[in-house]
């Protein structure tokens, strides 16, 4: 795998702030007027409260620090951790400030520059060296089942022993359903399409997607062939390289982020789809990801310019097969906005536009439908308490629609949303568009 070695350029500041690569830029810091409409829309200051743990704030401390008058260390550095990088802000700023950019250069300075403490170090060692590489993680699906199956699970929830190492307890509680005939499954390479061949199609399975929601990977391999589609499906894709980047771990997106272009460079696809609301907006982000990469830079704005949502490529090109009622009588069934569908690729009417289509479906809306579940890749393990308030007003706004059937874009959103569907003592079915798509081409019901 080719690499590049950047690090013998980075000259580190002695006053404690920001090193020479890759800083805020102070143009994008200056595009700020500090309005403060993001305040309003912002999930870690509504939850915390503080102008610091706020964009408005994060820019005032990114403006500070380049200019010599703070110092990147733990306080400043936990306010720029607490942000969960939903991008809320982006859609709101009437100045179009680039708030996105300016914290995925902030993050890898506080990785390179700020030391974490021994926990802290060891909790991102696991997560980073183990949720993105599938092979890894599967080793530990037969332990995680027998977990489940023996009653353990339900022995440790009961008596709260974890209630104590609240972020392993953060883990645990967002554990889904193990089957163990993930393990280890292959697609083939290609699937025809079924009929007339319209385009050529990639399609990336995720990490976390394979699997514990393969489910969803089988519904949207059927809908694309269904809609004309042949699937390729490399073998050797491996993560998008969304957690790592998302966190700053910067050498490890853009292996990961080569390895992924790699795989696709001999498939000759019109299109590479994506069905994880995160690994979308990733994918869409490598020309920044690999722009100081001169083997990859040109590569990866070729890959971006073909990626797409699953829900923004079907209603592009559009619907060919009939579509049956997923339910015996007219079904509420809401939609929730995914950050990084929404804020980060803009994508909105698409996926309603998808639902609307499925006869017996009478689609709802929730108040404040822009606001972060606060799953936001693994800051529900690493920031516990303000993403737990967060999911529980998620799923109060999501159950005050009267909705039957909850369709959720990502799969982090569903772990966070079943979560706190379960601690509200709720049983509402948790569904993929696709999986509800692919009901509806099959003519299949769902039981209810």
């Amino acid at each position: 795998m080719n690499t590049v070695n950047t690090s013998s350029t980075i000259e580190t500041n002695d006053n404690k702030g920001f090193d020479s690569k890759n800083p805020p830029s102070q143009q994008l810091v200056d595009q700020c007027v500090h309005c403060g409409f993001c305040l309003s829309t912002c999930p870690s200051y509504r939850i915390i409260g503080k102008e610091m743990d706020s964009p408005r704030g994060r820019i005032y401390l990114m403006d500070a620090i380049n200019k010599g008058e703070a110092t990147l260390d733990d306080t400043t550095a936990s306010h720029f951790d607490s942000c969960l990088g939903c991008l809320a802000c982006v859609s709101t700023c009437p100045s179009g400030v680039q708030y996105d950019q300016l914290i995925t250069a902030t993050r890898p300075q506080v990785e390179r520059n700020q030391p974490r403490n021994l926990w802290e170090k060891f909790l991102r060692s696991i997560i980073f060296n183990l949720f993105p590489y599938p092979n890894r993680l599967s080793i530990f699906l037969p332990l995680l089942w027998l977990y489940q199956v023996s009653g353990l699970q339900t022995l440790v929830r009961k008596i709260g022993f974890l209630k104590w190492f609240p972020r392993i307890a953060s883990m645990e509680s967002i554990l889904p359903r193990v089957d163990l005939k993930a393990i280890g499954k292959k697609y083939p390479y290609t699937i025809p399409s079924q009929g007339k061949k319209r385009y050529k199609v990639g399609m990336i399975l995720g990490c976390v997607q394979r699997l514990f929601f393969d489910s969803v990977n089988e519904a949207t391999v059927r809908v694309l062939t269904a809609n004309g589609c042949e699937v390729v499906i490399p073998p050797n894709q491996g993560c998008c390289s969304a957690l790592p980047a998302h966190q700053g771990q910067e050498t490890q997106a853009q292996s990961l982020a080569r390895q992924m272009i790699d795989s696709f460079a001999d498939s000759d696809v019109d299109y590479i789809i994506i069905n994880a609301a995160g690994c979308g907006h990733t994918l869409k982000e490598y020309h920044h990801i690999l722009a100081d990469d001169p083997q990859y830079s040109t590569k990866a704005k070729d890959f971006v310019a073909k990626v797409r949502d699953v829900q923004e490529f079907l209603a592009e090109v559009g619907l060919t097969t009939d579509l049956s009622a997923v339910t015996q009588k007219e079904t509420a069934i809401v939609y929730q906005d995914a950050c990084h569908l929404l804020h980060g690729q803009q994508i909105s009417v698409q996926p309603r536009q998808i639902l609307k289509q499925i006869p017996n479906v009478q689609l709802k809306e929730p108040l404040d439908a822009a606001l972060c579940c606060g799953s936001a890749g693994v800051y529900n393990m690493l920031q516990p308490e303000v993403a737990n308030e967060l999911g529980e007003l998620k799923v109060r706004n999501l159950l005050n629609t009267g909705a039957e059937i909850i369709a959720s874009p990502n799969p982090g959103c569903a772990l966070q949303i079943t979560k706190h569907l379960r601690l509200q003592g709720k049983d509402i079915k948790i569904m993929h568009p696709m999986e509800l798509l692919d009901y509806a081409i099959r003519g299949e019901k769902i039981i209810m």
